[in-house]
Order: C-alpha cells, then structure tokens, then sequence
C-alpha cells in the first residue's frame, strides 16, 4: 500500500479572512489532521514573530501535529517546534545542524543538485519547487521531471511545494514526492475540506 502524503500547511496570515488569525487556523489543521504546520510569516519581526509561533504551538498542544518554524532554528528550539525550515539563501544547513543538534532541519531546494548537497549536509527532509507554476513564480515551475529525478537521487524524504492542489497532488506522488505544501489549498475553502481532497488520491 502506497504511504500517505504528508501534508504541511504553510501559513500566509495575508491570505486569511477577516477574523482569522494563523492559531485558529493551526487549529482546525490539526483537528483535521494536517501532518504539520509551518508557520512562514517572513515579513514579521523577532518579537511578532514569536508571539506567533507561541499561539501556533499553543493550538497544536495534545495533537499530533507537528510544528516547523521557518528560517529560525532558534524560536523553533524555544517553543519546543518539531524542527525549522531552511530557505535556500537562509542560514547554513551544516551550522544549523551543528548548532541545533536536536531539531529536525528541512531545506528549501530548487535543483537536483540542491537536494544532493542538502542530504549530504544532513537534511532531515528537502522541499522542491516550485513543481507547478505559482502566482509570480510562472517561469520558474520545475516540473515533475526534476521532482521524479531529486526523490531518486537522495534517500531522505522529498517534498513538493508550489502551485499543489488535490487536482495535481496525485502526480506529485506518483513523481516520487512524499509529502506536498501548500498555503492556498488550505485557504480557499476550510482545511478538513481540503485535507479529504488530499486525502481522496490515495484511495
């Protein structure tokens, strides 16, 4: 039997309704079942950005899913995140690493050869994109050539982010990808909704 996708939700509190914050949201992912929560507010400063990784990991208490921090190994140790997520031009992999021995580190990879230095330098996980075309992002879609050519090349799990939606996660999977991240797919309509589309292709 084919394994589940993981799934991540990536949080972007400008995408959410009025009313809404990103610890409600976090909330009903776990209550559905979300792998994890990557809390990815780059434009918020230091103190902000803590007072939101706290209230996510607040809402994620007693659940089984799991919180990463982007960019900040540091706030991830503090409030006890699952790991950190490292862009591609953010800090060190191997110093992360060496620093912050006990977290989980994924990193942000946009080749085949990326994703081989990124397991080389001790990646727990890599995430490849963007595989489909996002807003902004048209001319530099991958494709699920490169993402079947990245998940055979390195023996640690391979993610895909960029433009997934439960109309395309299927070939994701089937390109060798075992989890997919999306921020949109969880926004535009309520997140147990879109988990059972996910959910749905490994039926």
């Amino acid at each position: 039997m084919t394994e589940p996708l993981a799934l991540t939700l990536v949080t972007d509190r400008r995408l959410l309704p009025a009313g809404r914050d990103v610890a409600s949201l976090a909330a009903e992912a776990a209550a559905a079942g979300v792998d994890r929560v990557q809390v990815r507010e780059k434009d918020l400063p230091g103190r902000m950005l803590g007072a939101v990784v706290s209230a996510v990991a607040a809402a994620l208490t007693g659940s089984t899913t799991q919180l990463v921090v982007n960019g900040r190994p540091d706030l991830a140790l503090l409030y006890g995140a699952f790991g950190v997520q490292l862009p591609a031009e953010g800090l060190p992999l191997d110093g992360v690493r060496r620093a912050f021995p006990d977290l989980a580190i994924g990193q942000s990879c946009h080749s085949v050869e990326d994703a081989v230095r990124a397991e080389a330098a001790g990646a727990t996980w890599i995430v490849l994109g963007p595989i489909f075309a996002t807003p902004g992002k048209e001319q530099r879609a991958l494709g699920l050539l490169v993402l079947t050519t990245a998940a055979a090349s390195v023996a640690i799990p391979v993610h895909a982010v960029g433009g997934l939606s439960p109309d395309n996660a299927r070939q994701a999977r089937d390109a060798g990808a075992r989890g997919i991240l999306a921020i949109r797919a969880f926004t535009v309509q309520p997140v147990a909704a879109a988990v059972a589309a996910f959910r749905g292709i490994e039926r």
